[in-house]
């Protein structure tokens, strides 16, 4: 059990981290908004929630708020198998950790969606405002598109989505 800790700390240790090589420029953006569709993204993914379903799903970066970092995006996902199908769309801020200019850029954020199923009639909480939390990282495949991994907690942490896709970044 000692001998894998001791590894990853001699691994971490030894090899310089990305994030060290940003420019401090990028660091310093004067405070602003800007609302544009400076990109999009498509992902596929899974419900671990024991729904068994099949996500396809697809976010239009919108712009920023105040610094290049704070993101205000929309999304969509099609939720299809099992069950009824399921839609939401929904309106996120998501906090890049590092600059667009990283080879790994993770991220954090959350928002608020519209829930909807087929049938929805017969369901009481349905259609429905559920919260949503985002976690996930993009890595470089070539500029201006990127791998895209995304963890998706909905409606309190009783929903759980995990998607993979690619997605494209405003150049500078």
């Amino acid at each position: 059990m000692r001998c894998p800790i001791v590894l990853l700390l001699a691994c971490l240790i030894v090899t310089p981290l990305r994030g060290q090589d940003a420019p401090a420029e990028e660091f310093a953006r004067p405070a602003k908004f800007r609302l544009a569709l400076l990109g999009f993204g498509v992902r596929a993914g899974v419900d671990l929630s024991g729904e068994d379903q099949l996500i396809l799903g697809s976010t239009l970066d919108l712009g920023d708020l105040y610094t290049d970092r704070l993101r205000m995006r929309a999304s969509g996902e099609l939720g299809l198998g099992a069950g009824a199908d399921t839609y939401v769309i929904g309106a996120e801020v998501t906090y890049r950790f590092v600059a667009d200019s990283m080879f790994t850029v993770p991220y954090l954020g959350g928002g608020l969606a519209l829930y909807s199923q087929e049938d929805c009639d017969s369901e009481p909480a349905c259609p429905a405002f559920w919260p949503q939390f985002v976690l996930g990282f993009e890595i470089d495949l070539r500029a201006p598109i990127r791998w895209l991994v995304e963890y998706h907690a909905e409606d309190g942490f009783s929903h759980h989505r995990l998607l993979v896709g690619l997605t494209t970044r405003r150049q500078r």
